[in-house]
């Protein structure tokens, strides 16, 4: 796939959440606020039509645009 979905943010968010970060240790990590994670995850499953965070984990894999290996 040449187009990638996610921008970098939302990318980092996705990594963080598949370590079974809290949104909160996230916003701590990146230096934003709970709110702003919310609103990439939130965007990130609109994008993809699914509703949940797993269910986004699980396309975002399938498309390969987050991996579960360790970077």
């Amino acid at each position: 796939m040449s187009k990638q979905i996610l921008t970098s943010r939302e990318r980092n968010i996705f990594q963080e959440l598949i370590k079974n970060k809290t949104t909160k240790e996230i916003a701590s990590e990146l230096g934003i606020s709970e709110k702003t994670v919310r609103n990439h995850i939130s965007n990130t499953m609109q994008k993809l039509g699914v509703k949940g965070r797993a269910s986004a984990v699980v396309e975002l894999i399938k498309l390969k645009e987050i991996s579960l290996e360790e970077d």
